[in-house]
């Protein structure tokens, strides 16, 4: 449920394609972007991207397929001449945790892809990825418990608060804006090594 203050953007006349992971967050991204004007493709080279990496462990994902895609779809949009890629990582993309050695390894090399495509796709085509910690739809859909004591805010995040992140990675407004990891995980990745 969106509050009063719900961020808003505007992608009238915009299409999107979404790839990778489905889960709770990509759920209320894709809701909160048809509300916002887009029109959902199955397949083609839209104006945005939303490139999905598992937020949790997920042993059976494809990573190389969704890096390739990424490649595919962006050298697609360049050739075009615009486009918008924003990648939905977990926090752990940035800052490795320990007790994820496997996803902290395979969202760090998406990240790596990120910036690579924001420098090889530029001036054409941005790229930009949100970070998720710990964000709860009753249970907790991106990060962990133990993330949660680590967060400054003491409190997992919403799908709202993630969503929010991301549309403001997606806004066509956002001109100047590119290899950038914008990290929604509450001052999680800011704490982290406090209590080490």
């Amino acid at each position: 449920m969106m509050g009063a203050a719900a961020m808003r953007i505007d992608l009238a006349g915009q299409t999107t394609l979404f790839a990778g992971a489905t889960n709770p967050v990509s759920a209320a991204l894709r809701d909160r972007l048809e509300q916002e004007g887009t029109r959902i493709l199955s397949d083609g080279v839209p104006d945005l991207l939303l490139l999905t990496a598992p937020l949790q462990d997920a042993p059976d994902f494809d990573w190389d397929a969704l890096a390739g895609f990424a490649r595919s779809t962006g050298a697609a949009m360049q050739a075009r001449g615009a486009g918008r890629i924003v990648f939905l990582l977990p926090a752990c993309a940035a800052l490795a945790v320990r007790r994820q050695p496997d996803l902290s390894m395979r969202a760090a090399g998406l990240l790596a892809l990120m910036r690579n495509l924001a420098m090889s796709l530029a001036p054409d085509v941005a790229v930009n990825a949100a970070g998720l910690g710990a964000i709860a739809a009753g249970d907790l859909v991106s990060g962990d418990a133990e993330m949660i004591g680590h967060a400054s805010v003491g409190r997992a995040g919403t799908l709202d608060e993630a969503c929010a992140v991301a549309l403001f990675l997606c806004d066509p407004a956002n001109t100047y804006l590119t290899g950038q990891f914008l990290s929604a995980d509450g001052g999680w990745s800011a704490g982290y090594g406090r209590n080490f």
